[in-house]
């Protein structure tokens, strides 16, 4: 993501559960020729890290899109981002309130808000796709500001209402239930939760973990130095798909997406020769309002859409929805 006029580049996180866009937790921020002092402070607190600093508006390049005028932070102090710059905050824009002060009320309109009050993008709304990969370091994503890329789907996409249950609905939140296997054994009932591209694993509640344990044969441990569970070869070669019940399509995610990459086990502290499950536990019980987290492993199967002026996300198979990557 390129900062100021000329732009300086940063590589920065992609978020759709946060809204704040930031840079300087590795490369400084640069001022330049469109930058413009607003004279107020900015700090948000992330699930593993924060930040706080200045905060500032200048023009943003990303892809095509030059916008102007875009509120971003520049770091003072940070904690949890070592390896990037920051974050591109790309969810719902009510989640910038309460992170500038002095004035609290502050919304700072995110990226794709601006670029379509701009007239820049005909859509008010990011279709995002990744795929499974198997190295540390790869260009597996595409983000289409204003639209969708039919290429990076197949079939159609379901669009379905933004949960109104909070505190999910304070992300981009949705209703789902979980089944497993040909039985539909449940797993989750329908419940309200997030979809992040900001999370790793797939969370799901305490006692839908327990139940999804129990019917695949894992450990009754998470792993002492990954924090996942495993799984046996042998149950792994009898594992059956999780059905994801949003609106009124199922996503199946397959056996194959439900471990960690074996190629990449050794970069998380692992075995080369185990098998890690993806789903963990999110560390609450079913009814608290937020009872999963859709995260990358799930999004690398499946195609979405944020349409932040219809309050609606939108979910599509892709070509690498039954990938054997794993």
């Amino acid at each position: 993501v390129g900062v100021g006029t000329p732009a300086t580049d940063y590589s920065l996180i992609v978020d759709i559960g946060s809204s704040n866009t930031w840079v300087g937790a590795g490369k400084a921020f640069q001022e330049s020729c469109s930058t413009e002092i607003t004279g107020q402070k900015v700090s948000v607190n992330y699930g593993s890290g924060f930040f706080s600093g200045e905060l500032f508006t200048d023009t943003i390049t990303i892809g095509s899109l030059v916008i102007p005028n875009q509120g971003i932070g520049a770091a003072a102090t940070s904690e949890g981002f070592e390896g990037v710059d920051g974050i591109l905050g790309i969810g719902p824009v009510d989640l910038t309130e309460d992170t500038v002060s002095p004035d609290v009320t502050t919304i700072i309109p995110t990226i794709t808000d601006n670029a379509f009050s701009q007239g820049l993008i005909s859509a008010h709304e990011v279709g995002i796709s990744f795929e499974p990969t198997t190295a540390l370091t790869s260009t597996n994503g595409e983000l289409t500001f204003g639209g969708t890329d039919s290429s990076k789907f197949t079939g159609s996409i379901t669009f379905v209402p933004l949960t109104t249950t909070s505190p999910a609905s304070e992300f981009v939140g949705v209703d789902q239930s979980i089944t497993y296997g040909t039985a539909r054994k449940n797993i989750l009932q329908s419940t309200a939760g997030i979809v992040d591209t900001g999370t790793t694993l797939l969370l799901i509640a305490t006692d839908a973990l327990d139940r999804y344990v129990d019917a695949v044969g894992a450990s009754s441990e998470p792993d002492e130095t990954t924090g996942l569970f495993t799984i046996s070869a042998e149950n792994f070669a009898n594992l059956e798909s999780l059905s994801f019940n949003i609106g009124d399509a199922s996503f199946e995610l397959t056996p194959n997406a439900q471990i960690w990459p074996r190629a990449l086990n050794t970069a998380i502290g692992g075995n080369d020769d185990t098998i890690y499950l993806v789903a963990n536990d999110i560390g609450s019980e079913t009814g608290s309002g937020l009872d999963f987290i859709n995260g990358m492993v799930w999004l690398e199967r499946f195609y979405f859409v944020f349409n932040a002026g219809s309050d609606q996300a939108g979910f599509a198979t892709t070509s690498f929805t039954d990938a054997t990557t794993n």
